[in-house]
């Protein structure tokens, strides 16, 4: 199980630092309904991630060879492959896209709207940015896809899996440990937390999948080569 957590370990840190989900954990977190949707979109954002990864690695495992001395199959090194490139494709869209010196980015229509979620909502969201959105998509089927190639044990690859969930869930879930344990000082280092994701949300998602997407890449055709 060690190597198929050591080989998904950027992945999953990758998505834990989606700024994304984390500026609307905060923003919840700062509404009428903190604690409860708070709660709902951690829940969400795991499940989400848990079932996505789940499907993914065990079809990947299931056309993947037993024999530990055959190495990947070849279709699934080419789907790291095409994951990478699409990776690349998304890096240069975010950076192309990030705001210029002084202006204000674009906010999402659904976080003007987040104050006045239910639980139901917010852990809907939560499943929606976990394990719909392309970019968090991508990553996680990538992930997914390690850890069905770097082990022949389901119960190994579930395990790694599992270690995935968390650590890609730390990102959504210190503002929530922060707003338990800070008391009314949580409210402005979470409001400084969203104001920097926010305004840097492009460049650090650029910065994070050209990296994750060299290193999917680069696995892809030492594999196949």
């Amino acid at each position: 199980m060690g190597p198929a957590i050591g080989a998904s370990l950027p992945i999953a840190v990758g998505v834990l630092v989606s700024p994304m989900p984390i500026v609307a954990v905060v923003l919840m977190l700062v509404s009428r309904r903190a604690r409860s949707n708070g709660f709902a979109f951690l829940v969400g954002w795991m499940l989400g991630i848990t079932v996505l990864g789940g499907v993914v690695v065990l079809l990947v495992g299931s056309g993947t060879s037993d024999d530990a001395d055959a190495g990947p199959a070849t279709w699934a090194s080419v789907v790291k492959l095409v994951l990478g490139l699409l990776l690349l494709l998304l890096a240069v869209k975010q950076w192309s896209g990030r705001p210029r010196d002084g202006a204000t980015p674009p906010t999402p229509g659904w976080m003007s709207a987040i104050d006045s979620f239910t639980a139901v909502k917010a852990f809907g969201l939560a499943v929606g940015l976990g394990a719909v959105n392309p970019k968090n998509l991508l990553l996680v089927v990538a992930g997914a896809t390690t850890i069905a190639q770097a082990t022949s044990s389901n119960g190994e690859r579930l395990g790694a899996l599992l270690v995935f969930v968390v650590i890609a869930s730390i990102g959504v879930a210190a503002p929530l440990v922060v707003y338990l344990s800070m008391g009314a000082r949580a409210a402005r280092i979470l409001d400084e937390l969203r104001t920097w994701m926010t305004d840097n949300n492009a460049t650090i998602m650029a910065v994070l999948l050209l990296v994750i997407a060299a290193k999917l890449v680069g696995d892809a055709i030492a594999a196949l080569t």
